[in-house]
């Protein structure tokens, strides 16, 4: 069991719901959020050492959201996978130009992305 501690971020509840479940069962600690201010405030309070950033929500999209976070001395060295429907190549390009460690088109495959997870926090 791990006590890394990953903020899941996504305005669907059944999405959030996809990537929660898969990572309590695999031991890590879960929080949510469903907006992108939202977000940085759990950031601020929990210090999270994983992101999961739906890119499509109100307020603050995921991609401010991650420029923010890695332009951030602070914050800059928490691992993001930007999990999202926008699914293009540029999509991709983009996210990671705003300093996302990976880029998970949805659907996604639960394996794929769990191996990603460990992966990044090695």
């Amino acid at each position: 069991m791990t006590e890394e501690k990953i903020l899941v971020v996504d305005d669907s509840p059944t999405e959030l719901q996809l990537m929660v479940e898969p990572l309590i069962n695999r031991g890590y600690r879960v929080i949510t959020a469903t907006n992108g201010i939202e977000a940085l405030e759990q950031v601020a309070k929990e210090l999270p050492s994983l992101i999961l950033l739906d890119v499509l929500m109100p307020g603050k999209n995921g991609f401010q959201v991650c420029r923010q976070l890695k332009n951030d001395p602070a914050t800059c060295d928490i691992k993001i996978i930007i999990v999202s429907s926008k699914n293009q190549e540029s999509d991709r390009f983009w996210g990671l130009k705003q300093g996302a460690d990976e880029y998970v088109a949805k659907p996604f495959d639960e394996e794929i992305l769990l191996n990603h997870i460990s992966a990044l926090l090695g």
